[in-house]
């Protein structure tokens, strides 16, 4: 029997288990496919909410917590696996933001660095973006991060430590319940048990804890983005226009992104949203015109009803704990939802107040009650 049992292979799922394994534990991670291909896989890697002025004190917190933690983390995975998760810290810039005051004074709350730049300075920065903008909104902390290349380090990390077994390509069936306490999972080949049980399912979460009577308010909201292959230096730093952006990579790529489509489990791509993200990036970056679209793709993010995930002890199970709920943040909150987690497993102090992320009444079911 393993110290930890966690279900789901994504990034807050991979975090989770390097941490404990950090902490001598023992971990099985299981994943219906490949650790890192669904949800963290298919984001667009920018490390702060889109809007961040706009988003609850909940998620701020998270996310101020998480964003300074990527550099060492991006580092720490080169340095033991050779894979380069390659973050950038080149800045964003805002294009058409209609609530500058509101933003300007969240930053000055915040002390984060965000001010309003003029045409000059805007168009010095990112040569190729659109032309006619008189100013611009200029946060230069804000890093992105490769998703894939995030998710295979984290993996081959996984995989050269003694205290993690991954099981790969396996579909959780069922918790395994011994009264009031969740002992493990029974999976397409076997059962797998644990003294404590980690659901970081992302959409498919619900499915799972709905087996024992718990209704998790999560659900799948389809993402679709587009990747442009275009030369180095086209585009050297994350814009953000009217809720669509871009981001470049490394070797001169641009993602565009992206839908929030309410489709069920449907990860099919559509001609209409490629159409809309095509046209989105050209008035972010016209010359992007001129550039072939080399891949479209779509993920399914965990839909929350107000975008707080979902971290802590399910009550009245002993031994089961969900980090779910993330919607279009999870790899933004990942290190810390994970670290908050991991703090309440171990018995450390949390790193910020577990309250207002807590399970509890959020849960809808019937058979659960808060103790």
């Amino acid at each position: 029997m393993q110290d930890f049992l966690i279900v789901g292979g994504g990034v807050i799922g991979m975090m989770t288990a390097l941490q404990l394994a950090d902490a001598g534990h023992s971990v099985a991670l299981v994943e219906r496919g490949q650790c890192g291909r669904e949800a963290s896989w298919a984001g667009g890697g920018i490390v702060s909410p889109l809007y961040p002025w706009r988003y609850s004190k909940a998620i701020s917190a998270l996310s101020s917590w998480s964003e300074g933690r990527y550099p060492e983390l991006a580092g720490r995975l080169l340095e033991e696996t050779g894979i380069d998760p390659e973050y950038r810290q080149k800045g964003l810039l805002y294009l058409r933001v209609e609530d500058v005051d509101v933003a300007l004074a969240w930053a000055r709350e915040v002390a984060k660095p965000l001010n309003r730049i003029d045409a000059d300075t805007l168009y010095t920065k990112e040569p190729n973006a659109a032309p006619g903008f008189e100013d611009a909104l200029w946060m230069p902390t804000l890093g992105s991060i490769r998703n894939p290349r995030l998710g295979q380090a984290l993996r081959a990390r996984l995989l050269q430590m003694p205290r993690v077994s991954l099981h790969e390509h396996r579909e959780v069936s069922a918790l395994i319940r011994e009264g009031a306490a969740i002992r493990g999972v029974a999976t397409s080949q076997g059962a797998i048990r644990a003294g404590q049980t980690v659901v970081c399912a992302g959409a498919w979460s619900r499915a799972l804890l709905a087996g024992i009577g718990v209704e998790l308010p999560v659900r799948p909201v389809r993402g679709q983005m587009i990747l442009f292959k275009a030369p180095p230096g086209l585009v050297e730093r994350v814009v953000l226009k009217d809720g669509r952006y871009v981001i470049p990579r490394g070797d001169g790529r641009v993602l565009a992104g992206s839908t929030l489509e309410e489709v069920g489990f449907d990860k099919q791509t559509t001609r209409e949203a490629r159409d809309s993200l095509h046209a989105s990036a050209l008035s972010i970056v016209p010359a992007l015109a001129e550039c072939p679209v080399e891949h479209h793709w779509a993920g399914l993010r965990p839909g929350s009803p107000d975008g707080v995930p979902m971290i802590g002890t399910v009550p009245t199970f002993e031994g089961l704990h969900v980090n779910a709920g993330h919607y279009r943040n999870g790899l933004v909150l990942a290190p810390a939802a994970t670290r908050l987690l991991v703090d309440q497993l171990i018995g450390c102090e949390p790193i910020v107040d577990p309250s207002p992320y807590l399970p509890g009444s959020r849960l809808l079911g019937s058979d659960v009650s808060v103790r």
